[in-house]
Parts: C-alpha cells; sequence; structure tokens
C-alpha cells in the first residue's frame, strides 16, 4: 500500500531538537509492514510562505502521490479542515489522523478535527469516552507503541543507575532535583537539559543501558471551565524503555494496567519518596530488576509494536473510505479555500497589539509565540472548528510561530 505520511521531519520542525517522534517511530514501523510510504513534512515553515502555500502543496503532493492512505499526526491548524475535504471529495485515499495529548487536547482539537477524517485515532480513553457522547463514531482508541527493540542487559552492566529522556519542561526539573537530594543519580536528555536532544538510537541504547528509567505521565497545568488541573497520561516512553530492554520507573495513569502488570513489568511511583525507595530497591537487588526488565520486554514484544497497532488501523481507515457517503454539497476549490486565508487590516493590528508587549515580557523570540499562544486560546473557545480552518485567527495572524 502506498501511505502519505503528513507529520514533522523534526521535532516540533525545528532541526535544534531533533529528528521528530513520528518520523522516527511510525516510518519505521510501516516500511516493515511493506508499504510504500512518501513523507509530506507539515512542521516545515521554512520551505512555503505560509499556510496557502503549505496547504497548496499538500493537496498537489496528494495528487501527484496518489496514495491509498494519508497518516497525518497534526498538530492544530497547519493543513485546514477545508483542505481535509477537499483531499477526501478528491481522493479514495483513507485519511486517517494520529492523535496527540489528548487526554487534554481533544476538547480543543481532536473534537473539531475528527469529522474531517474518515478516522481518529486516540491513545486517551477520556476521549475516546468524550468522543462518543458527541456522535463521533470515527474516532477509535489505540496506544502508543515501541518500534524498535534491544534484548535487555542485567544490571551489572548498566551504565546508569536513573535516567531520563524528555524535554524539560513543566515540573520535571523540580522531580529531577528532588531525587537528586535523595541521593540517587539521575542523567537526563532532551531539549532544555545540559546533555542536550538525542536521536532514537541513542535514547534506545540510554534505556537499555539504564538501570531504571524515569518517565513522568504529567503533561502540565491545563484548564476545565476556568478551574487549573494536571492531566497524567500514557506517553509512548512507556512503550519504548521496556522495548528498548530497559526498566520503566513511571508516574501513574489511566489505563496503564491493560498494557502492563505494575510490579512485575514495570514499577510506578506517586512521590520523589518513593521513586526514590524503588531506584534503591532495584540497586540493592538486581536480580529483581532483570526478571521485570525481561518481563516488560517481552510484553513489548508481544502486544506493543507499531506493526501490531497500525496493520488494524489502516485496514479499518480502508474499510471506512470505501463506505464514504458521497458530498452533499459542492467542495470548494482549493483556490477558492486560499482566498479565505488572507489577513485584514485588523489581524495585522491585532498581531502587534499582542506580540509588542509579549515580547517586553518574555523577550524577542517568545514573545511572538506567547501571543500565538493567546490568540489560539481565545479563538479555539469562541470560535470553535474555524480556528482550524482557512480563516482562523492563529493561522492568519501567526504563520512561523505556530
Amino acid at each position: 500500500m502506498k501511505i502519505l505520511c503528513v507529520f514533522g521531519r523534526h521535532a516540533y520542525g525545528d532541526p535544534a531538537r531533533g529528528e521528530g517522534y513520528e518520523h522516527a517511530s511510525f516510518l519505521p514501523a510501516l516500511a516493515a509492514l511493506g508499504h510504500e510510504l512518501e513523507l509530506f513534512d507539515s512542521l516545515d515553515r521554512a520551505s512555503y510562505g505560509g499556510f496557502a502555500a503549505l496547504n497548496r502543496a499538500f493537496v498537489e503532493r496528494v495528487e501527484r502521490c496518489r496514495p491509498q492512505a494519508i497518516l497525518c499526526v497534526l498538530m492544530h491548524y497547519e493543513i485546514w479542515t477545508e483542505t481535509l475535504d477537499l483531499v477526501r471529495s478528491r481522493s479514495p485515499a483513507a485519511l486517517l489522523n494520529w492523535g496527540t495529548d489528548d487526554s487534554w487536547k481533544f476538547e480543543q482539537f481532536g473534537r473539531f478535527v475528527a469529522p474531517h477524517v474518515d478516522l481518529y485515532v486516540t491513545t486517551s480513553p477520556a476521549a475516546a469516552a468524550r468522543a462518543r457522547r458527541l456522535a463521533l463514531d470515527n474516532v477509535v482508541p489505540s496506544q502508543w507503541a515501541a518500534s524498535k527493540l534491544c534484548a535487555p542487559l542485567p544490571a551489572s552492566r548498566c551504565r546508569y543507575q536513573a535516567s531520563f529522556v524528555g524535554t524539560a519542561y513543566g515540573n520535571r526539573r523540580r522531580w529531577v532535583e528532588a531525587l537528586r537530594a535523595r541521593g540517587i543519580e539521575v542523567e537526563c536528555f532532551g531539549h532544555g537539559w545540559p546533555a542536550g536532544p538525542v536521536d532514537t538510537p541513542e535514547l534506545l541504547r540510554i534505556a537499555n543501558e539504564s538501570l531504571v528509567s524515569l518517565n513522568f505521565g504529567d503533561s502540565g497545568l491545563h484548564f476545565r471551565r476556568g478551574v487549573p488541573y494536571r492531566s497524567r497520561q500514557i506517553k509512548a516512553r512507556t512503550f519504548e524503555v521496556p522495548g528498548a530492554g530497559g526498566l520503566l520507573l513511571t508516574q501513574p495513569a489511566d489505563d496503564l494496567e491493560r498494557y502492563f502488570a505494575a510490579g512485575k513489568e514495570i514499577d510506578v511511583f506517586a512521590s520523589p519518596d518513593e521513586a526514590a525507595a524503588k531506584i534503591r530497591r532495584h540497586v540493592n537487588e538486581p536480580e529483581r530488576r532483570d526478571a521485570m526488565a525481561r518481563a516488560g520486554h517481552e510484553r513489548v514484544r508481544r502486544e506493543h509494536t507499531y506493526a501490531a497497532r497500525f496493520a488494524p488501523l489502516l485496514e479499518e481507515a480502508m474499510s471506512r473510505a470505501r463506505a464514504r457517503p458521497p458530498a452533499t454539497a459542492p467542495v470548494r476549490g482549493f483556490e477558492a479555500i486560499a482566498a479565505q486565508h488572507s489577513a485584514p487590516w485588523w489581524l495585522r493590528v491585532l498581531r502587534v497589539a499582542l506580540a509588542a508587549p509579549a515580547s517586553l515580557l518574555f523577550g524577542a523570540r517568545r514573545g511572538p509565540r506567547a501571543a500565538r499562544r493567546l490568540l489560539f486560546e481565545l479563538s479555539w473557545r469562541l470560535a470553535g472548528e474555524s480556528t482550524y480552518s482557512a480563516r482562523g485567527w492563529p493561522g492568519r495572524t501567526f504563520y512561523r510561530e505556530s
């Protein structure tokens, strides 16, 4: 099957942050299943003058590539909802989107985009339940997985006592500092840490050579109906670490027990004291640690690879694409869609009004990004689905910052 993959080559579209997760994980898994792949880098801002040019290039790629399936990992409004509708009207290809961070993002993104694809895949049980209440029957649950497997190393051959690989955002620094204050040696890698980002082979090596690999399931502070809350979710690292032969020590998350047996295949902690105590126990009881690492690895090998995840999802997407009802109204051509994307004078004024004070507060680089985030938060709450269309305010106002 020919599949057009629509996601970033680099993490968040930034080459300095290394290879993007989907590029490193999804492409090898799909290739191993025997599919023919092409990549459309939807996070590439340097190659296009704006979102209209990016969307035009996407439509042209679909027409040239003639894929049987289109696998998207959309971040927000880089590919417009009208563009998705246009592609579905012109191409028989099955269009599916893999949702990320849906434990908090589904409410502001997924529910608006799902009606415009054949299959919307979510890793969040709460998002799947919310979709059912909204009668979105094309939202199906799945989960992150491992793309590459490495045989476990015994504790005696591990290089690191404890490691963490991931961006240094939210309260992760505080967790690491708390563990170090308790005498635990934690080696950290990723954007924002002194060691910097690492590529996927290096990530797997670190997990393989760590007596314990930490995972923080907290995705940051969010708001629901004006009330702050913290979202806990299963992350890709939950499967990557055991797949790489390491022992995972993770914060709890909804539905985690469906995938691993805590205390037998992985370990779980809820506080710095508990995490430190469990790391010390694994140091002092290497045979027990090695048995858990082997059991976790075997569970991933049997059940939690991307080859196992994608095969049924592609089949389901193809089935839904074949059963697509005919359009009830003519779909506009691309240039008619793109004509809605021009920025009138008042949006240009709004950009200055938001970016100028934000730049004073956060600096010339972070200021416009903060202004874009403020406009986005207002837009999805006030304008809903329109945020992800050609006429969406954030996309018309901020391009490179998006």
